[in-house]
């Protein structure tokens, strides 16, 4: 090798390790992998726990793990995907007093603005949009890179009278709390 090339190589790791010059760009991660990925919630249905979920959602989320505090997302969810108890009350919940599916097919969530806690944690502010209705909602989340993955996790509390969710007879919170904690497991694959 000689002289200038000893130097020219000299140069480069010293301009690469001083973050001069990245060496390798930090793997962005966008697209949702849906068969791993799910929204789950627990509620109370006449004093009995009732589980249940939503199977279609999609959307667009853009996260840096170098920069955690950059992201964006951009969620919706097809409500007719509901899934919990058996046929009637899947139908009832899909009905006018519950999420009127006709008028309003989506739920959306899109964030505001990502605070980066450190050590994996994340506390991401946004809108929920269900009904019609946009309320204000803040939620920790934990990820983890796996290798060509993110895994996000997080939990919240909806109120689901704020949304209109159980008019007339359903609105009684002896029936079905008004609160209902909600699950999410995200997992994004890099681009």
């Amino acid at each position: 090798m000689s002289r200038s090339s000893k130097a020219l190589a000299v140069l480069s790791a010293s301009l690469i390790l001083g973050g001069i010059i990245p060496a390798v760009n930090a793997a962005e991660f966008s697209a949702i992998d849906a068969a791993k990925s799910k929204i789950t919630f627990t509620t109370k249905l006449m004093g009995s726990n009732l589980n249940g979920g939503f199977s279609k959602f999609s959307g667009k989320v853009d996260f840096n793990p170098d920069q955690p505090e950059k992201a964006k997302a951009n969620l919706v969810i097809e409500i007719a995907s509901f899934n919990a108890g058996g046929d009637d009350l899947q139908e009832e919940a899909r009905g006018k007093d519950w999420f009127n599916t006709k008028s309003f097919p989506t739920a959306n969530f899109v964030s505001d603005s990502v605070k980066n806690l450190g050590n994996n944690r994340l506390e991401i502010a946004g809108k929920l949009s269900i009904k019609g209705k946009a309320m204000p909602l803040t939620m920790a989340v934990t990820y983890q890179v796996q290798g060509k993955q993110v895994i996000f996790d997080s939990s919240f509390q909806l109120l689901r009278l704020d949304y209109g969710l159980g008019a007339g007879n359903w609105a009684d919170t002896s029936a079905v709390a008004n609160e209902v904690p909600v699950k999410v497991h995200l997992v994004l694959n890099s681009n």
